[in-house]
């Protein structure tokens, strides 16, 4: 629909009235309150979006998905959107879909499920901003394991200008330990889908495994890699991602301190949490939660903190972004099913944490 510059609400912390901390943190993180982060406005960009999943920036033009219709959608500088293609062959069920774009030179990348598999498809961007088309598809890679529930999603360019895919389990959880399945891994590949010759494993695209249903990867200026991840009954995570490295999935969850396998930094109970997409903008990690409905910051200096912000103020939270002039871009995804949509919803959020 159309983009509204009023301001919704104050941004402000939450925080547990029993404790001090905030509700849900696991105890090798301390969460605080704080101050009003930037200006204190949250401002709504867009509104009435269709199960959106994904954001991506084509310059200053933002690319956003609808899982269930398959169409990418160009925002109009009043917030408009507008359809630029429709992907063919998406299947959604339940969790399935049209899920994580990213872009990369003239490029748009895209992860969805059809009815066999997982893809990952990339089409060239045609056009001019707000006559914006996609050219034809060209499959990246092929042959993931889908399944209506654990199919990650996430894609996203690292600094190191390789694509890394974030995989779940698609519900065979002991697939996660096995480096031949690309299940339960987080994959990284070259902008045409090759294997990197410097990737831990030779001649494979996993990067690292163990993970059950990762869906959000950030980088750090210090190039540390950053990775959500939906836990089973007990604790979902952050994690710091390593090459090579086991994550424990289904042998542990949350931390364990087992050799064998990296802890998170931190850890939180299902019911507060369900980290989705993630981004790092003015010295900290921002999480959305979808299941928590909340926006949670995690400073870079100090990644065992946390602090929250709109609990129960928007719903369910699916995706995080950077936009180009420094603003924090927030999904809100209440008409996936799970939700209780409001008027307007689902919404793209801004906030300003200058």
């Amino acid at each position: 629909m159309v983009a509204c510059s009023a301001t919704v609400v104050a941004l402000t912390a939450c925080t547990d009235e029993r404790s001090g901390t905030t509700s849900g943190t696991a105890t090798a993180s301390q969460a605080t309150s704080s101050s009003v982060r930037g200006d204190g406005r949250v401002e709504t960009v867009a509104s009435g979006l269709d199960a959106p999943w994904s954001i991506a920036f084509h310059g200053d033009t933002a690319l956003v998905s609808e899982r269930d219709s398959g169409r990418i959608l160009e925002l109009s500088g009043d917030g408009t959107p507008r359809t630029i293609g429709t992907v063919d062959g998406v299947r959604h069920e339940s969790e399935g879909g049209l899920l994580g774009l990213a872009v990369n030179d003239d490029y748009l990348y895209a992860y969805f499920t059809t009815a066999a598999e997982n893809r990952l498809e990339r089409f060239r961007l045609t056009g001019t901003p707000g006559e914006l088309g996609l050219g034809p598809a060209e499959t990246i890679l092929k042959g993931l394991p889908r399944a209506g529930h654990h199919n990650g999603g996430r894609i996203a360019f690292g600094p190191d200008g390789m694509l890394y895919v974030t995989v779940g389990d698609a519900g065979d959880p002991e697939k996660a330990q096995d480096r031949s399945s690309l299940s339960g891994k987080i994959l990284r590949l070259t902008p045409t889908g090759a294997v990197p010759d410097d990737n831990p494993f030779t001649g494979s695209p996993v990067y690292s495994y163990g993970h059950r249903n990762p869906q959000g990867l950030a980088w750090a200026d210090d190039g540390t890699m950053y990775a959500s991840e939906f836990g089973q009954d007990t604790w979902d995570e952050l994690n710091v991602i390593a090459a090579g490295k086991n994550y424990g999935w289904p042998t542990v969850e949350g931390i364990a301190g087992d050799p064998r396998f990296v802890d998170p930094v931190q850890q939180w109970s299902p019911a507060d949490a369900s980290p989705s997409g993630i981004t790092i903008a003015d010295g900290s990690l921002w999480i959305a939660n979808l299941r928590g409905q909340r926006l949670r910051e995690v400073p870079l200096s100090n990644p065992a903190t946390a602090v929250e912000y709109l609990v129960d103020e928007y719903g369910r939270l699916r995706d995080a972004v950077r936009a180009p002039d420094g603003a924090l871009w927030v999904l809100t995804n209440n008409t996936d099913g799970r939700g209780d949509p409001g008027p307007d919803d689902d919404r793209i959020l801004r906030i300003d944490p200058r």
